[in-house]
């Protein structure tokens, strides 16, 4: 076998099981990539620990004030922005969760595959963030080879930054260049190459992990519900509602009058209730109790 064989990436193989494609059924290809994709859960519990790790360094630096900056190309790139575009609503985290994308955001919609090549390109992408130590940059690349990626991570490193690398090869450059490196090795691709599949999914459930644990960490929930939620729309002022309802015991009608009078803002509102602050002091007291509810309500030190 000659030396580029043996270094082509795992998501780059073919496996025989996925030779016949062309010649299946409906019913059996839905099977089959069922059954396939079982395999990225098990990928993703052996990387575990370092996931682990990699959050627990995030974790510590957002909560000194640094960002989580994603970046990525293709459809690593794509995964990687739809989980930083959701913190917002979800979590109120404005420009300290960001995504960027080779090719820019147009490169969303209008593939730019080639942008992924550009080794300056990724550091010049990072250079004009104006990244700190506090700061951490997370590398998404499935083959762990992408230049653009590469570049970003080694511009970050200069500014001593933390750097994660999330990769589907087992000892890629990324993850040998990154502080934290994550290897989901989810194996060869339904069709082959297609890192939109296992190696895709692998990705969006480890960003999942990285930006929903940050949160949690940061006391953006209250339990499990999520008392940051921005009230944005019909869904998620009810929403709202139910959640100072749940915690208060007031009823719904009493819940939407007190987030009206603390402008929509569900820790404040509850409090409101609990405490009976207005919605001035309940600010004040959530900001000296860093933001969480269970401190600013004295549930916990």
């Amino acid at each position: 076998m000659s030396n580029s064989a043996k270094a082509s990436p795992v998501t780059e193989s073919q496996d025989a099981r996925f030779s016949h494609l062309d010649r299946m059924d409906t019913s059996e290809l839905v099977t089959l990539m069922n059954q396939v994709d079982r395999e990225v859960p098990v990928a993703i519990e052996e990387a575990r620990e370092q996931i682990t790790s990699a959050i627990e360094a995030i974790s510590n630096n957002y909560l000194q004030g640094g960002r989580l900056i994603y970046i990525g190309a293709g459809t690593s790139g794509r995964i990687a922005t739809l989980d930083a575009s959701e913190v917002f609503p979800t979590f109120g985290v404005k420009d300290r969760v960001i995504a960027v994308m080779a090719g820019g955001r147009d490169a969303l919609v209008n593939p730019s595959e080639g942008a992924e090549d550009d080794f300056e390109m990724g550091k010049k992408a990072v250079r004009e963030l104006g990244l700190s130590e506090i700061d951490t940059l997370v590398g998404v690349a499935s083959s762990g080879t992408t230049p653009y990626v590469l570049g970003a991570v080694m511009e970050a490193k200069a500014n001593k930054a933390t750097t994660v690398g999330i990769a589907c090869n087992s000892g890629s450059e990324l993850s040998k260049t990154v502080d934290y490196p994550i290897e989901a090795v989810v194996g060869p691709e339904l069709i082959a190459g297609s890192t939109r599949l296992k190696a895709g999914t692998a990705q969006k459930m480890i960003l999942n992990m990285i930006s929903t644990i940050t949160m949690i960490k940061a006391g953006k929930t209250y339990g499990n519900l999520m008392v940051d939620v921005v009230p944005s729309n019909q869904k998620l002022r009810k929403r709202a509602i139910n959640i100072v309802s749940e915690i208060t015991g007031v009823t719904a009608g009493e819940a939407e009058s007190e987030l009206i009078s603390h402008q929509w803002n569900v820790k404040s509102a509850i409090v409101g209730i609990k405490l009976g602050l207005d919605h001035k002091s309940s600010v004040q007291l959530l900001s000296q109790s860093s933001d969480y509810l269970a401190i600013a309500l004295g549930e916990i030190n």
